[in-house]
């Protein structure tokens, strides 16, 4: 069975940097996408980030470009989110997800989710 399970979340003030982790169990990935999304409260979720898990090609949304950093480590089967500037408006509870086919940017078209990770930035 596929279970992603993020960590790394916690309270940072505003200019603060956290880095998320979400570590992959089951299966194989190498056609795969993983990505970051997130939901704030009283809003839906959204994307912030992706990365294959074969190659380098990096994707991020215009909301967090220059400021987060998505990477990943196959032979730990983990992948990171590195956040740097932290804005309040980044507050949301964070999900890592995998992609086989569809759109990176569309929450429905992930096929696996963790179980969520809360980052809260204070001002």
């Amino acid at each position: 069975q596929v279970q992603l399970v993020e960590s790394g979340g916690g309270l940072v003030q505003a200019g603060g940097s956290l880095r998320l982790s979400c570590t992959v169990t089951g299966g194989t990935f190498s056609g795969y996408v993983l990505g970051w999304f997130r939901r704030a409260p009283g809003k839906e979720r959204e994307f912030v980030a992706a990365i294959p898990w074969i190659g380098s090609i990096r994707y991020y949304a215009e909301s967090v470009k220059g400021r987060f950093t998505i990477s990943r480590d196959n032979a730990k089967k983990t992948m990171y989110l590195e956040m740097n500037s932290l804005k309040p408006d980044d507050t949301a509870a964070y999900y890592c997800g995998i992609l086989g086919s569809g759109s990176l940017y569309s929450v429905r078209s992930y096929d696996y989710w963790g179980q969520g990770t809360q980052v809260t930035v204070s001002s």
